[in-house]
């Protein structure tokens, strides 16, 4: 495994962080299917990769799930932008996915991370997170209309 650009292998799945692999038509009909950003453009999805830890999850050759990570790597990551295929939930893609991410070498040793979802909490769970413990302190500007 390349430190820098990791890879992970399990059965037919292979899940990447090298960002020459990542592919950006899937990871755009991923975005537009979801329930956070579906009208993001490709503009703004391809910017937000330059920046980020892209991680793609693959069987065979078949895009079948992404994860962004935004992070110093020293301190904090926030992870989002989480999508598995229709077709492949329930299969352990998800699980698998966020294994991968937790085991990236530029993750190791964070003080927090976080992240937001409306229906994946119970996946989540499995690696450690939770609610926030004072929500009081946590401030966003809401996105706009």
């Amino acid at each position: 495994m390349r430190a820098e650009h990791p890879e992970w292998r399990r059965g037919d799945l292979l899940v990447t962080a090298d960002p020459t692999r990542l592919d950006l038509d899937a990871i755009c009909d991923f975005i537009a299917r979801s329930y956070w950003a579906p009208k993001r453009s490709r503009d703004v999805i391809a910017r937000s990769l330059q920046q980020s830890i892209g991680f793609g999850v693959f069987r065979g050759a078949r895009p079948v799930g992404f994860a962004r990570v935004i992070s110093d790597r020293a301190t904090y990551a926030y992870v989002c932008d989480v999508f598995v295929d229709e077709s492949q939930r329930g299969t352990g893609v998800g699980t698998f996915l966020m294994e991968c991410v937790k085991d990236h070498p530029a993750l190791q040793n964070l003080e927090r991370w976080s992240l937001a979802t409306r229906d994946a909490h119970a996946l989540y769970r499995k690696f450690g997170f939770q609610e926030l413990r004072h929500p009081e302190r946590h401030m966003e500007i809401p996105r706009r209309p």
